[in-house]
């Protein structure tokens, strides 16, 4: 149905196959790498036990709150990020919008090439390959990381898995929404599901495992009066999540119109948070298995999370269980599933929104800026200063660029436009799990309070530290560039015309229309 008083046809968007295509698509966008190599450390971290308090009153007040935000937006106003917030806010939504678009681009040029690294240990695991020094082995003979922070030194190693990573992965969006995205999500949930748990079943059984349990579940409540820890467990969350950075925009857009969107969010944000736990509980078991082969305790490790906790500290592990090959098949396996669905959705935000500003066909702008983009990833991360461009651009994409992103949602499309209330009535007209002032309390006042303390905070850390001991003039091109270009994206692309009127889109002009007998579907 067109607007009032339009006669010209408005574009087709593509559609999921209905509501479990969406829901298992959403999933597999927020299950990834986060989940397994941060979440476990940062709860250890954090206070133990103590830290799921944090973890679930910030899921409650800003996680679902916000995930329900990009939902209601990108239903309601039917288009990729720039469209859904230039119909909302005018250019300076659409501004927020390619903003967006520009944190994926860096996150993707990078998350591929973690991609490729767990693939190639995927392969590794058979023959335990990394031999007794893992951490040598991944820094100097796999990655040959080198001195300098900028290389054009290439590793045939680290070359060819990402070339297949990039070829796989544009194949699958060359495809379409259903063919490509939610096909590949119902064919690589359930496996990554079942070889995660039977990894988890299989630790649990190890000597030591009750150790990690212990050290990872005894909870240090006076973690709680160090307000860092409420910070990480918010952080944690809106990493986890896949929000404020245009994907559930994206991919709520593609559901129909009567279509259930906060039952599924709940699903969506539930599933998520199970996994990290789980992932947690088989990290912690392998902790616990590694400290007591070495005599020490579980406190006592090096490298729990992140980079160190996969690459370095995994394999040194996999080499001293019974059944280790097969445990590190799993563990990468599991990885490499994980890294693929959610850059699947990563890469969709950013194809959805050139399509819709540009009228380009699907396979045409896969071809003509994935190609180029995955280009760009070669050289940066297939070369031997891989490893410090990844950290370093992920470092400033996430603590900087999301959390700024979230911030700027709350004040254009709650602050400035007030929309709030026209969401909340949207949300509650064709979903079972109704919204009111609470979500708008939550999603105007609290989220962006936290939020804008954490990016004030990480930008005044990151000014006065540095970051990692890497020289000053390297952080502010990696990583102070990268928020440079995305502000530069923000301004300029909207000043670029659309291929089509932004204003006529494929939804009904009021709540009361999406009132229909039997509810929402």
């Amino acid at each position: 149905m067109t607007r009032a008083g339009s006669t010209a046809a408005v574009p087709q968007r593509e559609q999921w196959t209905g509501q479990f295509g969406f829901i298992i698509s959403a999933i597999g966008s927020a299950v990834g790498l986060g989940n397994i190599w941060r979440f476990p450390g940062v709860a250890y971290e954090s206070g133990g036990g103590a830290f799921l308090i944090p973890y679930l009153v910030a899921l409650v007040t800003a996680g679902i709150p916000i995930l329900f935000l990009d939902y209601a937006i990108g239903h309601r106003f039917r288009g990729s990020v720039p469209l859904a917030l230039k119909r909302l806010g005018g250019k300076l939504g659409e501004g927020l919008g390619w903003f967006q678009v520009a944190i994926c681009v860096f996150i993707a040029v990078y998350y591929t090439a973690v991609l490729a690294w767990s693939s190639s240990y995927f392969v590794f695991s058979w023959d335990l390959r990394w031999g007794d020094d893992t951490a040598g082995f991944f820094v100097g003979e796999y990655l040959q990381t080198a001195e300098s922070p900028f290389t054009l030194e290439f590793v045939p190693s680290v070359m060819i898995p990402l070339v297949i990573a990039w070829i796989v992965t544009l194949i699958i969006l060359a495809a379409g929404v259903v063919k490509g995205v939610q096909r590949a999500n119902m064919i690589v949930i359930p496996l990554l599901i079942i070889g995660f748990l039977v990894l988890v079943g299989f630790a649990l059984t190890l000597p030591g495992a009750v150790d990690g349990l212990n050290a990872f579940f005894t909870p240090d409540f006076a973690a709680l009066a160090d307000p860092n820890v409420w910070i990480a467990a918010y952080g944690q969350i809106f990493f986890s999540l896949s929000i404020a950075f245009g994907i559930m925009i994206t991919y709520s857009s593609y559901r129909r119109r009567r279509s259930n969107m906060t039952g599924a969010g709940l699903v969506v944000a539930f599933a998520n948070s199970s996994f990290e736990l789980i992932a947690g509980i088989g990290v912690f078991a392998t902790l616990g298995f590694f400290a007591f082969q070495q005599g020490i305790a579980v406190g006592d490790l090096e490298g729990l999370t992140g980079v160190g906790l996969s690459f370095m500290t995994f394999p040194a592990i996999v080499s001293q269980m019974p059944g280790g090959a097969w445990f590190g098949a799993l563990f990468f396996g599991s990885l490499t599933l994980a890294g693929l669905t959610s850059l699947i959705s990563i890469l969709e935000v950013v194809i959805a929104a050139l399509r819709d500003k540009f009228g380009w066909t699907r396979r045409g702008t896969v071809l003509g800026f994935g190609v180029p983009l995955a280009v760009i990833s070669l050289v940066l991360f297939g070369s031997t200063s891989g490893l410090t461009a990844l950290d370093t651009i992920d470092a400033w994409s996430n603590q900087l660029g999301i959390v700024g992103s979230a911030v700027g949602m709350s004040i254009i499309v709650l602050w400035v436009n007030r929309k709030g209330p026209v969401l909340a009535r949207h949300l509650s007209t064709v979903s079972t799990f109704k919204v009111g002032v609470l979500w708008q309390i939550f999603t105007t006042v609290l989220a962006p309070v936290v939020l804008g303390y954490m990016l004030i905070a990480k930008a005044v850390d990151f000014l006065q530290n540095g970051y990692a001991g890497y020289d000053t003039w390297y952080l502010w091109v990696a990583g102070w560039g990268c928020i440079i270009v995305m502000l530069i994206a923000a301004f300029v692309l909207p000043q670029l015309r659309w291929s089509q009127d932004p204003d006529r889109f494929d939804a009904w002009p009021t709540d009361d229309q999406l009132r229909v007998k039997g509810g929402a579907r």
